[in-house]
């Protein structure tokens, strides 16, 4: 596992204890958390998007082939 040091300033890091008290969770949980999430978002869409595209076009791609 790799670590990642990112400056702050004062106010972001008092407003990412706020948000993560609330959660019960460490601002570094939080931090390792919303990241994570931003990296699997983008392929949960498009993934989403693929089968919306495939299911709805089904009858034209079983009429094409």
């Amino acid at each position: 596992m790799n670590n990642l040091v990112i400056p702050v300033s004062d106010e972001t890091f008092i407003k990412l204890k706020e948000i993560a008290a609330t959660y019960r969770i460490t601002p570094e949980e939080l931090v390792f958390v919303s990241i994570k999430d931003l990296i699997e978002q983008p392929e949960n869409n498009f993934q989403q998007i693929v089968k919306y595209v495939l299911a709805k076009n089904a009858e034209l791609y079983r009429r094409l082939a």
